[in-house]
């Protein structure tokens, strides 16, 4: 899954998300999804989380 639908995305996941600062590489960071952030059902660059961690960024990839 592609995380741009939140209802896919639920407190406690492991996820993959690019940080505002890796947008141009694309790099990805991992973790685990502590807030969702985005309001609405569906965004096309991935839903905004916060981990738990503290780092906020938009889900790239849904790890199952």
């Amino acid at each position: 899954m592609n995380g741009q639908y939140r209802k896919d995305v639920i407190p406690g996941i492991q996820v993959d998300i690019v940080l505002k600062a890796d947008q141009r590489t694309g790099k990805l960071t991992s973790g685990v999804v502590q807030d969702i952030l985005t309001n609405s059902s569906f965004h096309p660059h991935g839903i905004k989380v916060r981990l738990k961690d503290g780092q906020v960024g938009r889900v790239q990839k849904i790890k199952e």
